[in-house]
């Protein structure tokens, strides 16, 4: 690497050393430094570059400064602060602002690694990979002649995408081929949709599922409720559920659309970040249909703000579990060389004034990710618009609690060995890659699963086969509408069929009593008391 980068991120590394030891670091962030914070960070900047030298100067093999300051000094600093401040190199800010923004530039399809190659899990509905005719399954063993044997799933990745018009040969190994399949396919701008899915459940009951806030998940949420046409909306299911958040100011706008024109939505504040309290500046338009809520431990940051705002305002039933409790607010702070700093900068708080953070003092960092539910901050007492006890603590605690059915003994082993997608791979390698409308799984169907199951080892009884018949149908039909019709298709018969939505869809009447309660002690609140009578 050119020594003016390599000197780049030594001077990097010392900056945020520093930055962490004395608290300045940041643009929009102001501080006034004494004399004696001057004298300890010139000590502090003195032992670090004492240091780096005797390691660089000493140690066994040639010390690689990237490694050194970029992936370890760095790294290590920040996670002394919090879980969620974090330096990206320059690849992963690469990847943050395209998730940011909604779109990048290349095939449009997931992959994932397969026996040491990498193997595609769906192409994109509509995307030049999908119009070509790549599929589920389809083994990638070239990118424009490049072989891809001794490439991560990353660097695959990285391959396919490039700018618009630009056109790339994938050569792919399928199921039932003898031969290699080439597609050349031209690479076009890839809309990564936030909102995943948007219809009707049964009239009158919608379905909303939000996978994370990006730059256009406002405007898609809107749009999404035009086409459905909100006016003959009586209910809406609001699938939050493994949304781990994004954009704040896109979590705002979706509390906006559902709330009231006014009201409280979320507040935050830090150190040296002023208290910011946003509201809804343009209000639900009268739209106020009952709202269910889906969350699970997994719903974080922004989709706990939309959640913690419509609980707070008994404008949503809040149905699952309790969610992650990521109660921080990080600023994004571009720096040189294509890297940039995610940096801690405020705790945010509900409407009531609840702060949700779970505790990440005195553990890893994998017990807080990998977390169980945490107690409620029985010191975190706040209430609701219409009087209801909420508390603060590790995360948004649901209004109903809904956990999914613990998997048995066969469902684990075709979990994780990955049944479905190896059995649909070879399925459509023998027959037509086409499906009827409507199609599920017949006793035909389930029977070549059940023999390729025995064929290929799995570890299951005809007890536990039996048993699990219907789940396995539900789960085949959801895998091989991929193939058959696209992703997109594929999620919605399983929302149709998901327990947890056909619990959310029974739940409206609650939701649909708490709006009514709720209005009613507002309309009380509103009321000057009557004055005293003269006598």
């Amino acid at each position: 690497m050119p020594q003016k980068r390599r000197s780049f991120f030594l001077y990097l590394g010392l900056i945020i050393l520093c930055s962490l030891l004395g608290g300045i670091f940041g643009p929009q962030v102001q501080a006034a430094a004494t004399v004696a914070d001057a004298d300890d960070i010139g000590a502090s900047l003195k032992s670090f570059t004492a240091i780096y030298g005797l390691v660089e100067q000493n140690f066994a093999d040639k010390v690689d400064p990237d490694k050194a300051i970029y992936k370890g000094a760095i790294p290590g600093a920040l996670r002394t602060l919090d879980p969620h401040t974090n330096f990206f190199d320059p690849r992963d800010y690469q990847l943050l602002r395209e998730d940011q923004k909604g779109h990048y530039f290349g095939v449009g399809m997931k992959v994932q690694p397969f026996n040491g190659k990498t193997i595609v899990v769906a192409p994109f509905p509509g995307s030049p990979a999908y119009r070509a005719g790549i599929r589920p399954g389809d083994i990638i063993m070239k990118v424009n002649d490049k072989p891809t044997d001794n490439l991560t799933t990353t660097e695959v990745a990285d391959l396919l995408k490039g700018p618009r018009g630009t056109q790339v040969a994938i050569v792919v190994s399928r199921e039932g081929n003898d031969q290699p399949l080439t597609f050349t396919v031209i690479r076009d701008e890839i809309s990564r949709d936030s909102v995943k899915n948007a219809f009707w459940l049964k009239p009158g009951i919608a379905y909303v599922f939000i996978e994370q806030f990006n730059e256009t998940t406002s405007k898609e949420l809107e749009d999404a409720l035009k086409k459905l046409g909100e006016n003959n909306i009586h209910g809406l299911v609001l699938d939050l559920r493994a949304n781990p958040g994004g954009l704040l100011n896109e979590g705002v706008a979706v509390a906006d659309k559902f709330l009231q024109k006014g009201q409280t939505i979320v507040s935050h504040h830090g150190r040296s970040s002023p208290e910011k309290t946003y509201t809804a500046r343009n209000g639900n338009h009268g739209h106020e249909y009952p709202i269910v809520v889906l969350v699970n431990r997994s719903s974080a940051s922004a989709a706990e703000i939309v959640a913690g705002a419509l609980q707070d305002h008994d404008r949503g039933w809040i149905l699952g579990e309790t969610t992650f409790g990521k109660g921080l607010v990080q600023t994004v702070y571009p720096l040189s060389e294509n890297t940039g700093l995610a940096l801690t900068t405020a705790h945010f708080y509900t409407p009531s004034g609840r702060l949700i953070q779970r505790d990440y003092t005195n553990k890893s960092f994998f017990d807080y990710y990998y977390h169980k539910d945490e107690p409620k901050d029985m010191q975190d007492v706040k209430m609701t618009d219409g009087g209801r006890t909420v508390y603060g603590g590790g995360g948004i605690t649901p209004d109903e609690k809904y956990a999914p059915p613990k998997i048995d003994h066969l469902q684990t082993e075709l979990y994780v060995k990955s049944a479905f997608f190896n059995f649909t791979r070879y399925y459509f390698g023998q027959h037509d890659a086409k499906l009827p409308k409507g199609w599920s799984p017949d006793a035909t169907t389930l029977n070549e699963f059940h023999d390729y199951l025995l064929k290929q080892s799995y570890d299951f009884t005809e007890a536990e086969f039996t048993q699990d018949s219907d789940w396995i149908k539900r789960l085949l039909k959801r895998e091989m509408y991929i193939t058959a019709f696209d992703i997109d298709e594929s999620d919605r018969v399983a929302m149709e069929t998901d327990p947890e939505v056909e619990r959310a869809i029974d739940a409206m009447p609650k939701a649909k009593a708490l709006l009514d309660s709720a209005r009613k002690i507002l309309v009380q609140r509103a009321q000057p008391e009557n004055p005293l009578r003269a006598r």
